[in-house]
């Protein structure tokens, strides 16, 4: 399992505190440090089943100062990409990729459904 988080991002410590709490064995990496590039970001979108606007982190700063809100309707999906993987604060997280199944965000019960199969 693949954890892509921002340390300082509280919903990233639940999130791993969940998975340590639950005996999960997953690969820890920093969406800043080692942001995701745009093939995986492809791959994990058409997996994760999510319209692309769930992957932009919209109430981070950056998404608001470059008025994302109002610009992402006109860009392409893959103009949408290629902006997810220029800079990590704009992607929502944690991401937690497990074979074929991508999650965005830290919803416990989803979470715990999914990874109990």
């Amino acid at each position: 399992m693949l954890f892509v988080e921002y340390p300082k991002c509280s919903t990233c410590k639940k999130a791993k505190k969940w998975l340590d709490d639950h005996s999960c064995v997953y690969e820890d990496r920093h969406i800043v440090e080692d942001n995701p590039s745009a093939e995986e970001l492809k791959r994990w979108h058409a997996a994760s089943g999510l319209p692309l606007k769930k992957f932009f982190n919209t109430s981070g700063m950056l998404y608001k100062q470059m008025n994302l809100k109002d610009r992402l309707p006109d860009m392409t999906e893959q103009e949408q990409i290629e902006l997810l993987a220029s800079n990590g604060m704009l992607i929502k997280r944690p991401i937690l990729v497990k074979d074929e199944t991508v999650l965005v965000g830290f919803r416990e019960t989803e979470w715990e459904t999914i990874l109990q199969q």
